[in-house]
């Protein structure tokens, strides 16, 4: 049986800073040159306070198909100026990565957020990516999922619309069960509370169980 989980969101409305440009100075980077570097310090800062929270928690590989999700949820999500766990036309991160890897089996987790920025202040990267995370250190769903020891894996995405950034961040582990049996991919996730219970439940008896079990943290 195949584990998932999709965790809460949270939206950060901090507007950036608004100094006055002194004359002659050089214009900010456009907002979406500065994605990339977004993406990767907002890596480095999860892995950062994930072994405060538990030093005996793994260390995160960034891993390209999770990063290929975060990308595409991240992009959805500003081109369409919404905020949350399943997109209008119904995709979430899980049937994104069913669709991707049919065999693919595993716990998976989400953090997504938005901030504010403005034509002014422009995208500080740093100071970006440290809201992002002392946002997601407030809530408790979004704290778990950071600190979860057995998540191995993660990818960052972000993106960019006239006055919003989106994040999201996803983590996973395949929990160290078997390859799944060839009846046929699963094509739901069943939600479950925090990654500890989705990680506890035991292995469904029937025949054909799903391939995913995921978790729904409050919203």
């Amino acid at each position: 049986m195949l584990t998932r989980a999709l965790l809460s969101v949270v939206a950060l409305l901090a507007l950036a800073g608004c100094a006055t440009m002194e004359p002659g100075a050089p214009p900010l980077p456009d907002p979406k040159s500065q994605m990339a570097a977004l993406e990767m310090r907002i890596a480095i800062l999860v892995e950062e306070q994930r072994q405060k929270l538990d030093p005996a928690a793994k260390k995160l590989a960034i891993d390209p198909a999770l990063t290929t999700i975060a990308r595409a949820r991240a992009a959805d999500m500003a081109a369409k100026n919404y905020l949350a766990h399943t997109a209008p036309d119904g995709a979430t991160s899980a049937s994104l990565l069913m669709k991707q890897d049919a065999k693919w089996q595993g716990l998976l987790g989400e953090n997504l957020a938005a901030q504010h920025y403005t034509r002014r202040g422009g995208v500080v990267v740093n100071d970006f990516a440290r809201r992002f995370l002392d946002e997601w250190m407030k809530s408790t769903p979004h704290r778990e999922n950071m600190a979860f020891a057995n998540y191995d894996h993660a990818g960052v995405g972000a993106a960019v619309n006239g006055d919003t950034v989106y994040v999201a961040l996803l983590f996973s582990t395949d929990l160290g069960l078997p390859p799944p049996k060839p009846e046929g991919p699963a094509t739901t996730a069943t939600p479950f509370e925090s990654p500890a219970a989705a990680s506890a439940a035991p292995a469904s008896p029937m025949p054909d169980p799903l391939r995913l079990r995921g978790t729904v943290g409050a919203r």
